[in-house]
């Protein structure tokens, strides 16, 4: 048994409390905000409890299914028949299939072709090292050709990725491909999968599972640095007290570590330092109408700031409302980032009506606008070397977040994976 203190309380620090109680250790989860679920928690919009971030379970979510059976709330799993489209040139095209592609107006039978063999491999490919030094830019084109990428994928790459739209591996996007590419009834028909009640649901599984064990959540407890002795880790310092401990899994976001892991050596610190996060604007929105038949809508067109909008309410039924995402990713360190919320509402309404005309300002129930400074790591191609162990130098001290899932997207199976593996190597410690 070992006193295992966790940093952060969203579903990664969750996943890795519940597991190391499970083997037997004493357990404290510490958490800067006065709730916990970190990117999957919810909160109320009118009267709708709905996730600050958009969330969804695609059927290769092999480590979320096992969470549910444990916790004993797979029964509360729901399939949905799901579908996209690509909204450019004025119109919402279906899109995701042999025949949407093949329907499509804006590009080639050649162009087409290309697609559907880049499209096809993708899903089908196991490894991903042959793509981890490529540039996706540079992939999609050797595939499609340039006036694809232009067509498709350039401005999606830009309004995501700003300054380092041209500077992302392909092994990343690939995985995005993959992960939804699997998740289908069949060829013509994908099919997504969310939890009743929203992933509060689990949330709330995994909280009640480590009070049961005796574990205990301190929230609204920010930590102030992790402390060594003897050359191992000792304990975490908060605003409030200090937690001794013989292990200490960290999952808050890398740019946060240099003040909180003093001790860690110069190499470690400049690795995490060096690692890009974008931050997100996600405008939450309560309509009256709906935007769009389909879940997810790709956007290029150049009088819309956003590559898409998600209307979850085509997944995750939220009774006679409509529930759309409107998520704007930028560095922070953007001119647009600072404005006020009211700016971002704005411009949310403006690409919703761009979608779909017959919704008006009238349509609007009720908003949220919600921020987060590191919502994406940025993955340049070769960055799986540029990622410190998991283990780092200083013995029983564990560290990752959302880049540490790469090639992987952040993703709720992922966060749980990760955990959960830290948790097991508290035992294999020296």
């Amino acid at each position: 048994m070992a006193r295992v203190v966790i940093l952060g309380a969203g579903v990664m620090g969750l996943g890795a409390a519940s597991r190391a109680l499970r083997l037997g250790h004493e357990v404290t989860v510490i958490e800067a905000a006065p709730e916990p679920g970190g990117m999957a928690a919810h909160f109320d919009l009118a009267g709708l409890s709905i996730e600050r971030f958009y969330h969804f379970i695609c059927k290769s979510d092999a480590t979320t299914f096992e969470v549910l059976r444990e916790l004993g709330i797979e029964d509360r799993l729901r399939w949905r028949l799901t579908s996209m489209g690509y909204f450019t040139h004025g119109c919402v095209y279906p899109w995701g299939n042999p025949l949407a592609l093949l329907t499509f107006p804006h590009l080639g039978p050649i162009e087409k072709l290309r697609y559907a063999a880049l499209m096809f491999v993708s899903v089908k490919r196991e490894r991903w090292d042959s793509l981890e030094r490529v540039d996706a830019r540079d992939w999609i084109t050797r595939w499609c050709g340039e006036s694809v990428y232009r067509k498709l994928w350039d401005r999606l790459f830009a309004l995501k990725f700003y300054e380092y739209a041209d500077d992302i591996s392909a092994s990343w996007i690939w995985t995005r491909v993959k992960r939804i590419g699997r998740s289908r009834r069949s060829m013509m028909q994908e099919e997504l999968g969310y939890l009743e009640g929203g992933s509060e649901t689990l949330v709330s599984a995994l909280v009640k599972d480590i009070e049961t064990r005796g574990g205990h959540l301190a929230l609204g407890e920010a930590a102030v640095n992790v402390t060594t002795a003897n050359g191992r880790v000792s304990g975490v310092r908060t605003t409030k007290t200090l937690h001794p401990a013989e292990a200490v899994i960290s999952t808050v976001p890398t740019p946060l570590l240099c003040d909180l892991m003093p001790d860690l050596n110069a190499a470690e610190l400049a690795a995490y330092a060096a690692i890009a996060n974008i931050g997100v604007v996600c405008v939450v929105l309560k309509l009256r109408k709906s935007a769009s038949p389909h879940f997810w809508v790709n956007i290029v067109d150049p009088k819309i700031n956003v590559p898409g909008i998600i209307e979850f309410s085509n997944l995750r039924p939220t009774g006679d409302d409509v529930v759309v995402f409107v998520p704007f990713y930028m560095p922070v360190t953007n001119a647009l980032w600072p404005r006020d919320n009211d700016a971002f509402l704005s411009d949310a309404m403006r690409a919703v009506r761009r979608v779909n005309p017959s919704v008006t300002d009238a349509d609007l129930i009720a908003h949220h606008v919600g921020r987060l400074r590191h919502a994406q790591p940025v993955c340049p191609p070769g960055f799986a070397a540029k990622l410190p162990p998991v283990q780092t130098s200083v013995p029983g001290l564990q560290i990752a977040d959302t880049c540490f899932y790469y090639p992987e997207d952040r993703g709720i199976s992922e966060s749980l994976r990760l955990g959960r593996a830290m948790a097991d190597a508290v035992g294999a410690r020296p």
